[in-house]
């Protein structure tokens, strides 16, 4: 008796070969759609900052070749240069000014906007709409209102008998005008806290409130220390932008008074298109960038006993 072998019939092949073509076509449109950041990315960002760093180690004008010089840029910043530190010098005391009370003021803003108070919606876009309104036109608003004869702040003062200052005119206040100026962008860092605040769980307060704590107590020891991730977040976001400030002392005061508001940003820039020195103002933007970062590592290391995160 034969038996007669039957081959199976082959498996068909088109769902596979469909699923790959769908494949292929969600990985070509995922590129496509990229492709735009990337270009950006390459063209704009890391193209210029590699060649920055070349440019660090010559003498460049901007116009002729660059001449390859070595490390005398940096020789020169360090050692002889009499405006490196002391620009230096005045933004770590603008960054740490504004930074503490901006973090203070968002919290405190934060903290207020989150309880059952009338209107608490309305407030919260209060608050928040300042941070929108950025660049040159707040400047203008800022300038006007920090004018000693028609500004506002002194007409306010001057109602309460205390004689306003000269403000941007002055190398005492020249820096408080400009970090009093930057807490009306806290309605961002306020926005996070809000997040940071809706987050924590109520039970932890309500029994906080059954062991006897008031509110000072249940913010200090629960709000506190399960928002301090959100507050370490800000810290450093509030650390990169105050360390990068140029637009206001560069548009509102030149530097001055008395160089009072020279901060390292229009030092840089002034070396670059002012004075024609590209080279040297790419080397310093490298140390700009080095610092921040290393101040960035520094602030996440100490960071370590006082961040607790929930859960953890």
């Amino acid at each position: 008796m034969t038996t007669l072998l039957r081959t199976p019939p082959a498996r068909s092949t088109t769902p596979i070969s469909r699923w790959r073509k769908a494949a292929r076509s969600e990985s070509a449109a995922f590129w496509l759609f990229l492709s735009p950041w990337l270009i950006g990315l390459v063209g704009l960002t890391l193209g210029p900052m590699l060649y920055s760093l070349y440019a660090a180690f010559t003498r460049w004008d901007g116009v002729n070749a660059p001449e390859f010089i070595g490390i005398q840029n940096f020789r020169v910043m360090f050692t002889a240069d009499p405006d490196f530190w002391p620009s230096f010098g005045r933004t770590f005391l603008y960054a740490g000014a504004r930074v503490a009370l901006g973090t203070v003021l968002a919290l405190a803003l934060a903290a207020m906007v989150n309880t059952r108070i009338w209107g608490r919606t309305f407030f919260r876009t209060v608050f928040f709409l300042p941070s929108i309104v950025t660049g040159v036109p707040l400047i203008v608003v800022w300038l006007w209102m920090f004018d000693p004869t028609a500004g506002i702040l002194n007409h306010l003062l001057g109602r309460v008998g205390i004689e306003g200052p000269d403000w941007l005119a002055s190398s005492t206040w020249s820096i408080p005008a400009l970090v009093l100026m930057s807490l009306t962008a806290t309605g961002g860092a306020m926005i996070i806290f809000l997040a940071g605040l809706q987050d924590i769980p109520n039970d932890l307060r309500e029994a906080a409130t059954v062991d006897g704590a008031g509110w000072w107590a249940r913010f200090r020891n629960v709000t506190v220390p399960l928002l301090s991730p959100v507050i370490l977040f800000n810290v450093i976001m509030g650390l990169i932008g105050a360390l990068q400030i140029f637009a206001e002392p560069f548009i509102m005061t030149g530097g001055g008074p008395e160089r009072s508001t020279y901060f390292f940003g229009l030092y840089l820039y002034n070396e670059a298109f002012s004075y024609s020195n590209v080279g040297y103002a790419s080397a310093l933007a490298w140390v700009q960038f080095l610092v921040i970062v290393l101040l960035t590592v520094a602030v996440l290391r100490l960071s370590r006993r006082h961040v607790h995160y929930l859960g953890s």
